[in-house]
């Protein structure tokens, strides 16, 4: 592995126009050694050197915060230990997206261990929209609750715990989601994200809620232990619990940094012992027939918990994961699977249109496209889709008849989304509003849309710009051709878990001449490769055929000598073991 600290391979503009940087640039021939390599992998994602230790095999115990340390915290847990205590009636209510599936699901399996019998409530994507209404809650506490916890949650709304504190219940809020400088009147809100947060709690203002709903978890047997409660009953194992945190975490795109690295590495370990009929019965309808990963938390699990709160029935998620009845759990994932499939067709077409309405756009800095009829239940993951593709931030939104529009945007690096739309909100070019730096959802009235997309454009046109200016290919390795083996994908693993926040390593391989390349599939680019050294690298391109990359591959001689780049994939394929480079640019090296 060799570092230096200018344009890796001397690539200042490759076939697809980007210049090649090392991620946290480093210098020197440390050779290919596991250990060394492991290091600069975290290095390159912000870790002090002084660090290294903590950060190479996290754990909960290396990076747990003191719950008492977030605010509203312990007052939090005295009120929901004082509930389990005096066996009052709880309800937690949920988001309808994984986070909140499994934030409520962590709660109710914790509270059912210490004797309590929880309700849940999760609201209605189309017929209630997000967050707690002042109806829901006083209809819970008109059905005998006398405590509520919102989870993912709660964090902007006003009018509906005014209208649960006129009703006499009690209202805690679990969420990370921004806040504005005043909170609502809950008996506690706990959220990393308040304004007035201590330095050590907001330093975890990148947890999901269900990271919070864990420290509240730990909070919560703390405070019961500190009651003798555990004195004649067996005090139960929150680690357990690490699956939901694991899987909601990863699915909400939270950043996994610090305990989130923690959280999802522990979790994984406890998800391949399938202790939660519901999510094994889900992997068994994902087809799933290993261990899971990181990866099929983003794209495997979690988008089956959210097909039904996006195009199904919002309460399918937690029922999954809180059942203890195989029978029914296999019933409900096998619905979540078929959910699924019609959330994907329901997604093309959107996406299509979505798509066309792109060029009428102009060159504004925040892409926002809006149509009647579409679906409110796919246009966060269309929002994905457009900013992956034009390399900026997108909202997309649904309108209804009467021309209120429900929306949903995700962000770019280094643009905070959620905080410009909390201050639409607070201009009042919004309805309802909110989010973090990398999602948001809102509301937008009728004929407000245009002024929206403006204010938008000029809030962010900067940050935007700065992005996309910053943008280049970062590497974490060069490897000559014989290095893209199965031991080279161990020892990147050894840097994971990888997802927002903890990009997956990219290398880049060479020089090599192509020894063959043709199109394959819906438009992907196969190739096979050979170096100097007389090895050979199988790679593929996705979706790549008709680009520039593509189109000089396809074209290159075999005596044209090129630098390949992108992510290294184990290839088990047919019982072989072997390595994929799953390309992603290329340059010439002559």
């Amino acid at each position: 592995m060799l570092m230096s600290p200018s344009f890796v391979c001397g690539v200042s503009r490759s076939i697809l126009g980007q210049p090649w940087r090392w991620r946290g640039a480093g210098d020197g021939d440390a050779g290919f050694q596991p250990d060394a390599l492991v290091d600069q992998l975290l290095l390159g994602r912000g870790v002090p050197r002084d660090d290294l230790e903590r950060h190479r095999r996290p754990t909960l115990r290396a990076f747990m915060p003191d719950p008492s340390g977030f605010r509203d915290m312990d007052k939090a847990a005295e009120r929901l230990a004082d509930a389990v205590e005096a066996r009052e009636p709880v309800t937690i209510f949920g988001d309808y997206d994984v986070d909140g599936a499994t934030s409520a699901a962590l709660l109710v399996r914790l509270l059912r261990q210490v004797g309590s019998d929880p309700g849940t409530y999760i609201p209605d994507r189309l017929m209630e929209g997000y967050g707690p209404s002042g109806e829901a809650l006083v209809r819970i506490a008109q059905g005998g609750a006398r405590l509520i916890v919102t989870v993912d949650c709660g964090a902007q709304a006003f009018e509906a715990l005014d209208m649960a504190k006129a009703a006499g219940v009690d209202v805690i809020v679990i969420d990370h989601h921004k806040c504005a400088s005043r909170l609502p009147a809950g008996l506690a809100i706990v959220n990393p994200n308040r304004l007035d947060e201590e330095a050590g709690a907001a330093a975890h203002g990148h947890l999901a809620a269900v990271g919070v709903a864990f420290l509240l978890g730990a909070a919560l047997l703390r405070t019961l232990r500190g009651r003798g409660f555990f004195a004649r009953r067996d005090e139960p194992k929150l680690i357990e619990l690490l699956d939901l945190v694991a899987l909601g975490t990863v699915a909400d795109v939270a950043q996994l940094k610090g305990l989130n690295r923690a959280f999802v590495t522990q979790g994984l370990k406890v998800m391949a012992q399938r202790r939660n009929i519901g999510l094994a019965a889900l992997a068994d309808a994902a087809r799933l027939t290993r261990a899971p990963t990181c990866t099929d938390l983003g794209f495997a699990l979690g988008p089956r918990i959210n097909a039904g709160g996006r195009v199904g029935k919002s309460d399918l998620g937690v029922r999954l994961l809180v059942t203890e009845d195989p029978a029914e759990a296999e019933a409900i994932a096998a619905e979540l699977d078929r959910l699924n499939e019609e959330r994907r067709a329901i997604e093309a077409l959107v996406c299509e249109a979505a798509e066309g309405l792109c060029a009428a756009q102009g060159n504004r800095a925040v892409v926002t496209v809006a149509a009647l009829g579409w679906h409110p239940g796919v246009i966060g993951i269309v929002a994905g889709r457009l900013k992956e593709r034009l390399h900026k931030p997108a909202i997309v939104i649904a309108l209804d008849e009467d021309g209120v529009g429900k929306g949903s945007g995700r962000s770019i690096s280094g643009v905070d989304l959620g905080a410009a739309v909390l201050a639409a909100k607070d201009s009042g070019l919004l309805v309802a509003g909110g989010g973090h730096a990398m999602a948001a959802g809102l509301t937008v009235a009728p004929g407000r849309i245009e002024a929206l997309a403006e204010f938008l454009d000029a809030r962010l046109a900067e940050d935007v710009a700065r992005s996309r200016d910053d943008r280049a290919l970062t590497l974490d390795a060069l490897v000559a051709p014989r290095g893209v083996c199965p031991d080279l994908c161990d020892a990147l693993d050894s840097g994971g878990p990888y997802g927002a926040g903890w990009p997956a390593p990219r290398i880049a391989a060479g020089p090599v001449g192509i020894v063959k390349a043709d199109i394959v599939g819906n438009g992907h680019l196969r190739l096979i490769a050979a170096g100097d050294d007389g090895r050979r690298i199988k790679a593929i391109a996705f979706r790549m055929a008709d680009t520039p990359l593509g189109e000089a591959i396809l074209a290159a001689p075999p005596h044209r000598k090129l630098w390949l780049a992108g992510r290294v994939r184990r290839d088990e394929y047919g019982g072989n073991v072997a390595a994929e480079l799953h390309l992603e640019d290329a340059a010439w090296a002559d």
